[in-house]
């Protein structure tokens, strides 16, 4: 095989009869490690694996209730494989055609532990990209890997290998669900600790066949794992399970993660007032510090009042914490203190109780799966926001993008440069300006030396909507989702006080009415608007960049955060002449006087597709 053909993928019909002619690939008749497609077109279904004893193999999945229906065998083989890369080979295929959307897969949670083995990135990685351009080719899959890795059902796929804090989470909350005298787990995690990706992956375990299960052993978890779950479906035969999301957006995005995975359906994903409807063995609630009382709700006071009247529950008392409670046998929340942002947010006395009741536990997450800057880069922010850093103490780091902007048209030209070529870059801000284009859409909301922008115009999944990167988006667009880098703005609702050496807060711009109202004290209103700038700094994988409209706090930010400089030469045209995004010039005339479209944004637009979204 050349180098330049690196793997090879052959298509076969799959039946007993059609079993005879794959006798004549050489791969699958000497024992040699492969990977295999099995799927049918006709009902959307496909299972991945990998073997070095092919004809065997796929004589067993003809006798499976649900394989034998499958129709097609695409079999991907190479001189170059070894055991180690058809697992690592076989386990990327199924977290990426589980987030593609061509099939449901029947596969169950994959090893919980991502192993190492020689040239795993110089070359392997390589023959993977051939793999799925083949499998492109042939219309197994669809989109490029890079629009995938952009999209929301990757990231909360159940198919991800866990971090050592997250394997230990879940033996932890298989064991207390498992114990009788136990009826509450609190998972406390700081953002981008991979609470999300833990409560999906709880999900599809439970909801996997037995025989669909393909926990690799790397570790001594799994042996364990395993053996808890087999405890876990002698004790539960089909239970009635919900994962509470409070935010309507991130709520529909986790909705879609669910919707392609074999054995978990959109419906399982709920809202804190649809637990009225019915009573449940098993809740997880994602996000829970996000679970509201009767403060500022708005519109949805009505169905508050509604769900506390089904529950027999004082609605001046409660909380939605509280629902939980009262209709889950076993609830797992996962909690966050540090991101309750508005004064509707149940109160942090509600969690207490819970913890120190005994029949609760508590468990730790602490390793940072978003922010490559790591725990480093979160320790910093929250120092910085608090103003506990030494004076010209800065951030530095290799492998992530941490800078300051003195010129708000150069951040915005910044991040429409990062998002043609990296795509989720977003400009995100403090609401420290009233929404005036929600009702008249000809209207700017932000204007900053004469650039002029709009916030967002959905409140529901902005940042994967059409145009996205055009608009700026505030806390509750973007709480829970992952972006690549981020633009973030300090409004003029937060300032610096030089002479106390603290950030005080300027309540009349701050114009959230839900998220200042009966708010008694000035410093209950700076611990939530330091949580929220804190949450949206921890939103970009990549990098953050940082724009602050007061004076005397850009003064104090540059003693910590490194100055973004003009690099001229550093795109295809000089930076002198991009074209500004001033009185809304929109980002794709940026693009195109930088050189144009990204080779993944022609991809996708070809395909039909809205930029980064699969």
């Amino acid at each position: 095989m050349s180098q330049t053909h690196l793997v090879e993928v052959n298509r076969y019909g799959f039946s007993a009869k059609t079993l005879a002619g794959i006798k004549a690939n050489a791969y699958a008749t000497s024992n040699w490690p492969l990977v295999y497609i099995l799927s049918d077109g006709a009902t959307r279904r496909a299972y991945v694996g990998e073997t070095t004893d092919t004809l065997t193999r796929l004589g067993t999945h003809l006798k499976h209730t649900h394989k034998k229906s499958l129709t097609t065998v695409h079999l991907i083989s190479s001189e170059r494989f070894n055991k180690s890369a058809t697992l690592d080979i076989e386990s990327a295929l199924i977290k990426y055609l589980a987030a593609d959307g061509c099939f449901d897969l029947l596969n169950g949670n994959l090893g919980l532990v991502d192993h190492n083995y020689y040239q795993k990135d110089e070359l392997y990685s390589q023959i993977f990209r051939e793999t799925w351009n083949k499998l492109r080719t042939q219309g197994v899959a669809e989109h490029s890997l890079e629009s995938i890795d952009n999209s929301d059902v990757f990231k909360y796929s159940p198919y991800k290998s866990l971090s050592f804090d997250q394997r230990q989470g879940l033996i932890e909350i298989m064991r207390a669900l498992l114990n009788p005298g136990m009826k509450n787990l609190v998972v406390e995690g700081g953002a981008g600790t991979g609470k999300s990706v833990l409560a999906i992956f709880l999900f599809k375990l439970i909801h996997s066949d037995d025989t669909d299960l393909s926990l690799r052993e790397f570790s001594e978890e799994e042996s364990e794992l395993r053996d808890l779950l087999a405890q876990f479906k002698r004790t539960y035969i089909k239970p009635r399970m919900a994962l509470v999301v409070p935010m309507a957006s991130f709520r529909a995005t986790l909705k879609k993660a669910f919707r392609h995975v074999v054995g978990l359906h959109p419906n399982m994903v709920i809202s804190p007032s649809e637990l009225a409807q019915q009573r449940y063995d098993i809740v997880l609630v994602d996000e829970s510090h996000r679970l509201r009382k009767r403060i500022n709700l708005g519109a949805y006071y009505g169905a508050f009042d509604k769900a506390c009247l089904a529950l027999g529950l004082d609605k001046h008392t409660c909380s939605e914490v509280d629902w939980v409670s009262l209709q889950a046998d076993k609830a797992v929340f996962f909690y966050d203190p540090n991101q309750s942002i508005k004064p509707s947010d149940a109160n942090a006395a509600d969690f207490q109780a819970i913890k120190s009741s005994p029949e609760s536990k508590v468990m730790t997450l602490v390793s940072q799966f978003r922010v490559q800057g790591g725990q480093h880069y979160v320790r910093f922010i929250d120092a910085l926001l608090n103003t506990r850093l030494e004076i010209n103490e800065k951030f530095s780091s290799s492998k992530y993008e941490f800078l300051l902007f003195d010129d708000i048209s150069a951040l915005v030209k910044e991040i429409g440069l990062k998002n043609q070529h990296y795509g989720l870059a977003r400009l995100v801000a403090g609401f420290a300006w009233p929404w005036l284009s929600k009702k008249d859409t000809s209207q700017h909301d932000i204007e900053i030396d004469n650039v002029r922008l709009r916030w967002n115009s959905t409140s529901t999944d902005w940042i994967n909507t059409q145009d996205a990167e055009h608009e700026v988006g505030c806390i509750h667009t973007t709480q829970g989702y992952d972006l690549n880098y981020t633009g973030v703005i300090f409004g003029k609702e937060i300032r610096y006080d030089k002479v106390n050496d603290q950030i005080v807060i300027d309540k009349d711009n701050y114009f959230d009415r839900n998220g200042k109202q009966t708010i008694k004290t000035a410093a209950e209103l700076k611990q939530y608007i330091l949580n929220i700038y804190r949450t949206i700094m921890l939103r970009g994988i990549k990098g953050t960049f940082v724009y602050a409209c007061d004076a005397d706090l850009r003064d104090y930010l540059k003693q910590h955060i490194p100055m973004h400089h003009s690099a001229v030469g550093k795109f295809t045209k000089p930076v002198a002449k991009l074209v500004p995004y001033i009185n809304a010039v929109p980002f794709y005339d940026l693009q195109a006087a930088a050189g144009g479209f990204s080779e993944l944004q022609h991809a996708e637009q070809k395909n039909g597709l809205p930029r980064h979204k699969a």
